[in-house]
């Protein structure tokens, strides 16, 4: 899954994309958004490791997006925007240290994902208008003119300053809208970027809408302590707040609130984390696997983690009888462990 870093120059964004990903930022300027993958740290992989003494262990991983920095002016942000339209959740990095009131930098952000999504709006209700001016199919004339209904109303209400989560519209109607990839669509989280505190004020999360997590990092700092020899970083880290937020913390953090969850499928070949999303399914889970999978499903064969670890091994857990057969509608839980059987 791609996450999506955005921010105003000078916020400390591409700092922040070098420490979660450990890649040096493209500074030249040439290229508008470059990303590398960093796998999401996960403890029971270690103890599914030690049961199954596999020949190859495999995180679930994130792709880390670094977007070129926004203008305050907002001029060309919604092209700068563009590159991360396929992101599944963004992150906006404030520049705490820059600004008198860095939530200021939310409601301008959210300016520009508003403008941008307008943007994309407007551009295809002008394509309707010119095919509707068209001879054209009567089907495809009745299906063109319910999307410009739809898109008519949508582009008011952002007009009037409300992003698609708030336009109230029907989940008929956001059929029409899903292939764009709309910005305010996408989860989001919040990253304040300090100079030394790890504290999040509460006047700065005060005008954030609910359910948007923040969290407050010296970004420099974290790197900083990244290039130090081992028994020079433990002395400094002795020294930082007990609030501190670690980089596979973030991670977490940032996966959580992406909507996203791991399950795990377990063998003598490869112990495996898989990224789904939160309400997945069996089916769904199936289809990450292997294609074939979900073609041909049959059942799910499921364990938990904290079942195997507990009893020492899956054996032990078949004779429990701990082992649940589940169909293509069973709902995946973070502890899962799946075998799933199929007919090719």
């Amino acid at each position: 899954m791609k996450v999506g870093l955005v921010g105003y120059q000078g916020s400390g964004k591409s700092a922040l994309f070098e420490w979660l990903t450990g890649c040096k930022p493209d500074v030249s300027g040439s290229r508008s958004a470059h990303g590398a993958t960093t796998a999401i740290p996960e403890p029971r992989l270690e103890q599914l490791r030690q049961l199954y003494q596999p020949k190859k262990v495999t995180p679930a991983s994130l792709e880390i997006v670094d977007t070129q920095g926004l203008a305050r002016t907002h001029q060309g942000n919604a092209a700068r925007l563009a590159t991360i339209r396929e992101a599944g959740c963004l992150v906006l990095v404030i520049g705490a240290f820059e600004v008198e009131n860095p939530a200021d930098d939310w409601q301008s952000f959210e300016e520009d994902l508003l403008l941008a999504d307008m943007e994309v709006v407007s551009g295809r209700i002008e394509r309707i208008q010119a095919s509707l001016k068209k001879p054209i199919p009567h089907q495809e004339r009745e299906q063109l003119v319910r999307e410009l209904k739809v898109l008519e109303e949508l582009l008011e209400a952002m007009d009037q300053g409300r992003p698609i989560r708030e336009s109230g519209m029907s989940e008929e109607q956001l059929k029409f809208t899903r292939a764009f990839r709309l910005l305010t669509e996408k989860p989001r989280m919040i990253v304040f970027n300090t100079r030394e505190s790890s504290e999040v004020p509460p006047e700065w999360v005060a005008g954030l809408p609910p359910g948007i997590p923040a969290v407050a990092i010296p970004v420099a700092l974290e790197l900083e302590l990244e290039g130090m020899k081992p028994e020079e970083r433990a002395e400094f880290e002795g020294l930082l707040s007990e609030n501190r937020v670690t980089r596979d913390q973030l991670l977490r953090l940032i996966m959580d609130a992406a909507g996203q969850m791991l399950f795990f499928t377990v063998n003598a070949r490869e112990v495996r984390s898989w990224l789904l999303r939160k309400g997945g399914t069996a089916l769904e889970a199936a289809g990450l696997i292997h294609s074939d999978m979900a073609r041909g499903f049959i059942r799910a064969e499921v364990m938990r983690v904290q079942d195997l670890v507990r009893l020492g091994g899956e054996r032990e857990v078949r004779a429990q009888h701990l082992v649940r057969q589940e169909s293509k509608d069973y709902v995946i839980h973070d502890d899962d462990v799946l075998l799933i059987r199929f007919s090719s």
